[in-house]
This record gives structure tokens, C-alpha cells and sequence, in this order.
């Protein structure tokens, strides 16, 4: 295994375990100005994901941010926020005819917010009223510079192209004088028009684009099913993406899904879906996260594993599906030891080989299903695994995600070598809604709605929310103690490492006091809640790795794009690329989508049933002749 001996040998030499005490939520801190929706519906299944609440905090530590979308669905909005006491503060700034809060940069003189808006009406060549990304900078108060990111103005490899849902995110890099954005792309005009890819975008402190060499992509991976992206010292920064082919690559040099990359995980993949490895719809973010005044990474994700590796025909040499080990998801983490450098071997593409997940570094196992899994990296050799459970689920759609009774968000404290450290604290009232951000005296925390969450239906049959507060939590290695008293104490869910007794890394500033309030609004449903339906897992041994599960429904192989309708928001007729090798139609899941579940958009001429038209983000890998 190729481990970077002198990378391993900075680790924090001994870590407490985390508590429940360490814990602590400021519930309801912030007051919002404008009505927010909380949930998200899932592609395909329909599920509830949280809606993600962008949070930025400036290098000086005096200045937060939080974005959201207004819950009419047009509209973000950028709120101040106190970082101490996570109180509403100042006159928050509305940016009108957004569609998307899909990124937050902080400065010590105001914010950069990564969105995606319809352009005017009359814009030549403009994709109708599909959004188009675009990135804006306000300096205290005032919007100073606003660049687009696609449409008619840029002009890209792939041809115009626009962004229904950006998925992606934002970060920046004062050492390499860049913001970038990573976040996924259609095409509208072109060879490419109707397909799906990702693109990343360096622009200038000053708003302006650069077209970055071995940095900068217009079409990178095949319907991205999750972006994992964190800024460097300089370009390209530190990026991985999940596709729809049977991978998750860490792709900084390829900035594609090109055999040359770093396989880090080999995926089950079918019709667009890839397990929701980063979070799905409202995903894609605090996935990575880079260790403080190093150069060293840790990555997060949820996978079903992977077994019975064979050939992906289509793609060729070097490509490989495979079979899920289990039907639901466990939660794993890679390290690199620096933007381009896996820590320990890649996934293998054997083909024939029986076990395509030996190089995994697995965070839980057993029969629970996992999700919405992210990563923080404390101001030491430390970071926070989180990832919400289903103790009993039922994962009937492939390769996406379950449902069942929300059993608990977990915080998993694992060291540098990647090593869990003692046993997770769970929590039943806290959640992991928007980005994890390491504050100035070492604290790790995030945004969250105080909310009956659930996950045992679908967003449409379950109560509606609408929320006007948002809530704060933070991991305190400290142990300065919650604000709120927190709802578990530390629970034995998973095998973990023995504890080693130490001193924190980082010492935290006083949790500012704040009392518990009501969830937020959910009134009665309009729609009978289904009951889950029951999942025949056979009972799991101890062990560090997920134990295979036998299930009829699982899928012969891989996957390749699933033939559907065109997304209604798309502008240009949808015809196929004259030299594109596109692949030979699959069969479906072998679970039809509910009248809920989302078309993937293709450029195929196959008749699908009629479904309920919602954007979604998976691509189409295309190539040229």
C-alpha cells in the first residue's frame, strides 16, 4: 500500500473521544426575514433531503453568513450572523430571481454567493428560463461585481449551457488568488445539447473568468451524482466527483472521469443514481475537508460496496461495474495526503475480481442504512464524521436511497490516520443542514432546522414545513458543554477504535446561552403517510467492513443511462450528438419510480411513461469523434 509515512507520522498522537457534552446547540438563534423550506425531495425516490443552508464564516472571525432560498422558491437570501452567539445581526441582502443557494465564500468585508438565476427576458440565445449559473460578490451590503458562469456570455467546449440545479459548490483561495466553483452543467446548444456534465470555473477577485490549463473544465464527469470540492494553495484545487458509470474519482488532475484519475470507490450506478454518495439533491458539500496549515485531505461518503466486478463495456479498458455488497449504505471515509494523492491503494478495476471494496475505510457497518454523510477537519489532526441512520430500512429503489424511522444524526471523531476514535455520540434534535465550518478556537459547526425530521415517506406525503428560524450546532473538543441539553449520550451503533486518553486539540470559546425552542411549523398532512416497507437483511457479524446481503431486487451489473424524457425546463430540442457513442438503452430499476420520481434527461427517442417532470442534475457522457 503506497501510505505516505511522514503524512501518517504528523497525526495527533492521542484524542479523547467525543461526549455528549461536547455537544452544544444554539436552537432557534437565528431569526430569519423571509419564510424558508427545509426539506428537499430526492431524485428519483422522492425522499426527504434537507435543503442546504450555505454558512460562511470571514477570516477575521467577525462576520458569518447564511443563505437560503426563500420558500416561494425564487429569492436567496444572505443573512448575517453573529459567529459568537449565532444571532441574526444586520440587514440581510436579498438576492432577487436566484433559484439556488449553492455556495458561500465569507470575507472580512462582506460574502461571494455561487447561484443559479433565469436570464432577462429578450437575452439572445438564452436557455428560455432555465437558470444559468452565476457567482456574485457583495462588499458591506452592495452587490460590487456579478459574473455568469454559463449562458450565451461564456462560451465553452460543450456549447452554451445552462444549470436547472447547480449541486455543486464555491470555495476560495487568497494564496492562489481564486474563487471556483464545481457544479453541474447542460448543454443547449451544440453536439452536446441535451446532455448533462459538470464544469469548474476559476474567476478572479475581481470577477473575472480565467481559463485555467489542467485547472479549469467545461465537461468533466457523466451525470454527476456528487461533487466533493476544497480550495489549495493554488490551481486546480482539490476535487472529487461520483458518476454515473461505476466510480467516484478524486479527479484535481483530470478534472473528468478519465481511467487516468484516482479511483477512490468502485459504485453501483443505475439510471443517473450512484447511492447518493455525497448527499444527493441538497448535497455536495462538506464532503472534503482539508486539515488545518496542511496540505492533507479527508473525504466522506455513503456506499452499498461493490462486488462481482466486470467489464463496462461502453467506457472500456480501465471501467469497470460492479454489484452492491449490501442494499443499504454505510459510511466511509478516504484521506489524501495531498490534493492529488489517495492514501493507501485505489479501487481496483479487476475484472472478475469477487470483492471491488477491499481498499475501503469503513466509518459503520451492519444493516442500518446511512446518509447524508459530511467531514470537518478541527484546527488539529482531528475531524468529525456525521451521517444521519435508519436502524431498520426499507431500500427498495437501487442504487438510491431508503426510507424508514429516523433513528439519529451520529458525530464520529476519527484521527489523522483515518482511525475511529471511541464510539459516536447521537443525537434525535440536531442535524447536519448546511455547511460544517471550523470556527477560529477550533470549534466545528453548522446550520440546522429545529424540525421533526423524517424519513419514513416521501417529501409529498409527508407535513409540509416551513421554518423562519434557523439553529446552530457545534462539536467542541473542549467540552465547554451544550447550550441545549443534548437528546443522547453516546451510543454503541458501530464497532469503533478504543478510546486514547489526551487533552483536546483546540480550546473553544464560551457557548453563548440560548433557550430551546418549539420545532418548526409542520402542519397536518395532506396525504396518509405510507408505512415503509420491511427489508430482509440477514444478521451481520462484527466487522470492519458491510457483510454482502442476498437481495432479488439488486440489479445484474452496473449501470448505463436509463432512456427518458427531456426535463421540462430544457429550451433546445433534444436530438442526439451525430458522433456521440451513446450507450445501448438498459432495462429499469427492478423497482419502477413512483409517480413522483424525476425523468432523466437523455437525448434518446424511446417512449417512457409519462412521469411528474422535476430537474434534476445527472448527466450524459458524451465523447467526439
Amino acid at each position: 500500500m503506497r501510505f505516505q509515512l511522514s503524512f501518517l507520522l504528523q497525526a495527533t498522537a492521542s484524542l479523547a473521544q467525543l461526549t455528549s457534552s461536547m455537544l452544544e446547540k444554539h436552537v432557534d438563534s437565528v431569526t430569519l426575514g423571509s419564510s424558508f423550506n427545509p426539506i428537499q425531495e430526492s431524485y428519483w425516490t422522492g425522499y426527504p433531503h434537507h435543503r442546504r443552508t450555505p454558512f460562511a464564516v470571514s477570516p477575521d472571525g467577525t462576520s458569518g453568513y447564511l443563505a437560503y432560498l426563500d420558500a416561494s422558491g425564487t429569492g436567496v437570501h444572505i443573512q448575517p450572523v453573529d459567529p459568537k452567539t449565532f444571532a441574526s445581526k444586520g440587514t440581510p441582502v436579498t438576492v432577487a430571481g436566484a433559484k439556488e443557494a449553492g455556495g458561500l465564500v465569507a470575507h472580512d468585508d462582506g460574502f461571494a454567493l455561487l447561484t443559479n438565476e433565469p436570464l432577462a427576458a429578450g437575452t439572445a440565445n438564452a436557455p428560455g428560463t432555465t437558470p444559468v449559473p452565476v457567482l456574485y460578490r457583495y462588499t458591506d451590503g452592495k452587490q460590487t461585481w456579478k459574473t455568469f458562469l454559463g449562458g450565451p456570455s461564456v462560451t465553452t467546449s460543450a456549447g452554451f449551457v445552462a444549470s436547472p440545479d447547480l449541486n455543486g459548490d464555491l470555495v476560495f483561495s487568497e494564496k492562489a488568488g481564486y474563487y471556483a466553483a464545481y457544479f453541474v452543467v447542460t448543454s443547449y446548444s451544440g453536439g452536446f445539447s441535451g446532455h448533462f456534465g459538470d464544469a469548474i470555473r476559476y474567476v478572479t477577485p475581481a470577477g473575472k473568468i480565467e481559463q485555467i490549463n489542467g485547472a479549469s473544465s467545461d465537461w468533466g464527469c457523466s451525470h454527476n451524482t456528487g461533487i466533493a470540492f476544497e480550495a489549495a494553495d493554488a490551481a486546480p484545487f482539490a476535487s472529487l466527483c461520483a458518476e454515473d458509470q461505476g466510480a467516484i474519482w478524486l479527479n484535481t488532475k483530470t478534472q473528468g472521469m478519465g481511467n487516468n484519475g484516482v479511483k477512490v470507490s468502485n459504485e453501483v450506478t443505475i439510471n443517473g443514481g450512484s447511492n447518493e454518495p455525497m448527499g444527493g439533491m441538497g448535497g455536495s458539500y462538506s464532503s472534503l475537508s482539508r486539515f488545518t496549515a496542511k496540505d492533507s485531505y479527508i473525504f466522506s461518503w455513503v456506499s452499498r460496496g461493490a462486488v462481482d466486478l466486470t467489464l463496462n463495456d461502453w467506457m472500456g479498458n480501465g471501467y469497470t461495474k460492479s454489484k452492491p455488497r449490501t442494499t443499504n449504505r454505510n459510511v466511509a471515509i478516504a484521506l489524501f495526503s495531498d490534493k492529488n494523492t489517495l492514501v493507501g491503494d485505489q479501487a481496483i478495476s479487476t475484472v472478475g475480481a469477487a470483492s471491488g471494496d477491499d481498499q475501503i475505510n469503513w466509518i459503520t457497518s451492519g444493516s442500518a442504512d446511512h446518509s447524508n454523510a459530511h467531514v470537518a477537519a478541527f484546527s488539529g489532526d482531528a475531524a468529525l464524521v456525521t451521517y444521519e441512520e435508519i436502524a431498520s430500512p426499507s431500500c427498495t429503489f437501487d442504487a438510491m436511497g431508503c426510507q424508514g424511522v429516523f433513528t439519529g444524526t451520529y458525530y464520529q471523531l476519527v484521527d489523522g490516520t483515518g482511525k475511529k476514535v471511541g464510539e459516536p455520540v447521537k443525537s434525535m434534535d440536531s442535524f447536519v443542514a448546511g455547511d460544517m465550518v471550523t470556527m477560529g478556537d477550533g470549534r466545528i459547526c453548522w446550520p440546522y432546522i429545529n424540525m421533526d425530521w423524517r424519513l419514513d415517506g416521501t417529501v409529498r406525503s409527508l407535513p409540509k414545513t416551513t421554518a423562519t428560524k434557523v439553529s446552530f450546532a457545534c462539536i467542541d473538543l473542549g467540552g465547554a458543554g451544550s447550550v441545549t441539553p443534548p437528546a443522547e449520550e453516546p451510543v454503541n451503533s458501530t464497532p469503533a477504535a478504543a478510546p486514547v486518553a489526551s487533552s483536546s486539540a483546540a480550546a473553544a470559546a464560551p457557548p453563548s446561552s440560548s433557550a430551546a425552542a418549539a420545532p418548526a411549523t409542520t402542519p397536518a398532512a395532506e396525504v396518509p403517510v405510507p408505512a415503509p416497507t420491511a427489508v430482509d437483511v440477514e444478521e451481520v457479524p462484527a466487522s470492519s467492513a458491510p457483510v454482502a446481503v442476498a437481495s432479488s431486487a439488486l440489479p445484474v451489473g452496473g449501470s448505463t443511462d436509463e432512456d427518458t424524457t427531456a426535463p421540462a425546463s430544457s429550451a433546445a430540442p433534444i436530438t442526439p450528438p451525430a458522433a456521440s457513442s451513446e450507450p445501448a438503452a438498459v432495462p429499469a430499476p427492478s423497482q419502477a419510480a413512483p409517480s413522483s420520481a424525476a425523468p432523466l434527461p437523455t437525448t434518446s427517442a424511446k417512449v417512457c411513461p409519462p412521469r411528474t417532470r422535476r430537474t434534476v442534475t445527472q448527466t450524459v457522457y458524451v465523447t467526439r469523434a
